[in-house]
């Protein structure tokens, strides 16, 4: 109750001893002052402060601390004070001893003397330097990252872990058109092409649930109403404990580079078009050339040798004459025996995306091998079988493909060497530095190359 001591203290002294000792310790100023704003008292944090010792300030006006801007502020506080009012945790600028403005968060309280009259205030003044400098380089972080996401190119956003989105950049609004009550959420459905929205729903959701990143291509709605293609991706970010705590996703426009992609495919099916012509015209050059029946069996193995190399260049041009992958070279080389595949032709290998280099020998060989198994070996029986298998060891960096014969007739080996041979042994062996084995084992042919991965598989494969 008012008068009485605080608990554990005895007399008068003992409490203003106590109060005093309070005042000097602390490590915000404080001060009080009469009502015309005379400095009374001066603790040693005020003097650190504002940079005046006590016997400088004691005495003067409090208004030596405020800057001219000030004035009307502090005149404002001392009429408060004067009935009876408290300021409490107010932001403002005062001066230190030497002009330098100083950030502070003052609490004002009027002091009564024991009729209850106001005769004087009490100050507690804290440093704001700090924490000013402190949210000054927090806006200017945040200020910079706000100018980064909202110039870079793409669409950016940003999601809670459980996929609702919260925030985009300055560029998605520019194209999209909306507002983040428009898509905040899962509005973001709005823009996406009907014919596509479900796939991306259902793979993104996949990816909110396991934690993996995002990667998916489709269109967008522009403000104008049209589509164009976006290259999305997202990638979740993680605390010190490894839990998700947002996502952050970009959409990158690549529609000019598809239509670039779709203007170089039409160009190289064009070329190949061409090319087929020519090899075409060189056939029909040859069967009006050919007189004898020694001729004309020359040009007909020709022209399977020709037609051999077109199959490798149709590959080649649906890849972009980005290698081509393994299976479906061999389903192209042996496309005439299309209906023995999984019952007579078996087919065993991981898929693998070949060198355009790779593509062009395999290809004529195993048109070889068709050709020679077609004629005399397990393919020219209704009991013969061919196993096709193909592999790569990371470790040793090696690729391997092999072709055996089962079930055929008694095999011999030719008496002489002719082209089939070379391009099964030696133009294998000098494109792609492979070791070649060739048995002609009376059971069955096998053919078997193994040569460095890197001549045989593209560089994104060899990692797998």
């Amino acid at each position: 109750m008012r008068g009485e001591h605080p608990v554990g203290l005895g007399t008068n002294e003992e409490v203003l001893s106590h109060l005093a000792a309070i005042v000097a310790g602390s490590s915000d100023a404080i001060l009080s002052m009469a009502l015309d704003g005379t400095v009374q008292t001066w603790n040693a944090a005020a003097e650190e402060l504002f940079g005046y010792s006590a016997n400088e300030i004691v005495g003067s006006s409090i208004r030596l601390l405020v800057p001219p801007n000030r004035e009307a502020e502090a005149d404002e506080f001392l009429a408060k004070l004067s009935r009876g009012e408290s300021i409490t945790n107010f932001a403002t600028m005062r001066l230190r001893k030497g002009g330098q403005p100083v950030p502070l968060v003052v609490t004002i309280s009027p002091i009564r003397d024991s009729a209850r009259r106001v005769v004087g205030a009490s100050k507690i003044a804290r440093n704001l330097s700090e924490t000013q400098r402190a949210e000054d380089r927090l806006r200017e972080s945040e200020e910079r990252l706000s100018t980064l996401a909202d110039n870079i190119s793409q669409l950016a956003w940003m999601a809670e872990p459980d996929g609702h989105i919260f925030w985009y950049n300055r560029r998605w609004y520019e194209y999209t058109g909306t507002s983040l009550e428009d898509v905040e959420g899962w509005g973001w459905r709005a823009v996406h092409h009907p014919d596509h929205v479900d796939r991306v729903v259902e793979r993104i959701q996949r990816s909110w649930d396991t934690g993996e990143p995002w990667e998916d291509t489709f269109p967008l709605r522009g403000r104008d109403g049209s589509f164009r293609w976006f290259l999305s991706r997202a990638l979740p970010i993680r605390d010190d404990s490894g839990t998700i705590v947002r996502w952050f996703g970009t959409n990158t426009d690549v529609t000019e580079d598809r239509r670039q992609q779709e203007q170089i495919q039409l160009l190289m099916h064009e070329t190949n078009h061409r090319a087929k012509n020519t090899l075409g015209l060189v056939q029909a050059i040859a069967r009006q050339t050919a007189n004898s029946q020694a001729e004309r069996a020359f040009v007909e193995r020709f022209s399977d040798r020709l037609i051999a190399l077109a199959a490798n260049q149709d590959v080649l041009v649906k890849a972009g004459w980005q290698g081509g992958d393994a299976q479906t070279l061999i389903r192209a080389q042996l496309a005439h025996f299309g209906d023995l595949f999984d019952s007579r032709i078996l087919l065993d290998g991981p898929t693998l995306r070949l060198t355009t280099s790779a593509v062009q020998v395999f290809g004529m060989a195993l048109h070889e091998l068709a050709t020679n198994a077609g004629k005399y070996g397990a393919l020219s029986v209704d009991t013969g079988q061919i196993h096709i298998s193909w592999m790569h060891d990371p470790s040793a960096g090696k690729f391997r493909i092999e072709w055996t014969e089962t079930g055929g007739p008694e095999v011999r080996p030719p008496e002489s060497t002719g082209f089939g041979s070379i391009l099964l042994g030696r133009m294998a062996r000098l494109s792609l530095n492979a070791d070649i084995s060739l048995d002609f084992a009376p059971t069955g042919l096998s053919w078997k190359l193994e040569c460095p991965q890197q001549k045989a598989i593209l560089p994104a494969e060899t990692s797998s």
